[in-house]
């Protein structure tokens, strides 16, 4: 079993910054991949940006640019910095982890065994 915790939401104006940390209780191969979900109010859960072991990352083409994700693997943190917020970029987000998966695009919850209970980000305007 891996706990994962986040941490790092708030409130902050359009064009404002955040960033979101994720503890993880232990790293082991189920933590070669962390990824970053995100549920706008009243909208379905969406793929953020994803981090494999050996730094790899990919993001979403809505926050490409403005979001980076990385990660401290002497600490078992994964980062995902916020920039430029804009307040379609609220809602709730969380931290995601998985296993290596051949052929997987690392995009879809099904491709993450465990979850965060997620950090609030709310921009207003």
């Amino acid at each position: 079993q891996v706990q994962l915790v986040e941490s790092g939401g708030g409130s902050v104006q359009a064009g404002g910054s955040l960033r979101l940390s994720c503890a993880a209780s232990r790293w082991t191969y189920e933590t070669y991949l962390m990824g970053w979900f995100r549920r706008p109010t009243g909208q379905a859960r969406e793929w953020v940006a994803w981090i494999n072991d050996a730094g790899t990352s990919s993001a979403a083409d809505s926050v490409k640019g403005r979001f980076t994700i990385s990660r401290d693997n002497a600490k078992n943190t994964v980062y995902l910095s916020v920039d430029n917020l804009k307040p379609e970029d609220t809602g709730m987000y969380y931290c995601a982890a998985g296993p290596r998966s051949y052929g997987a695009s690392y995009e879809r919850a099904a491709d993450y065994l465990y979850w965060g209970r997620g950090t609030q980000v709310t921009v207003t305007s």
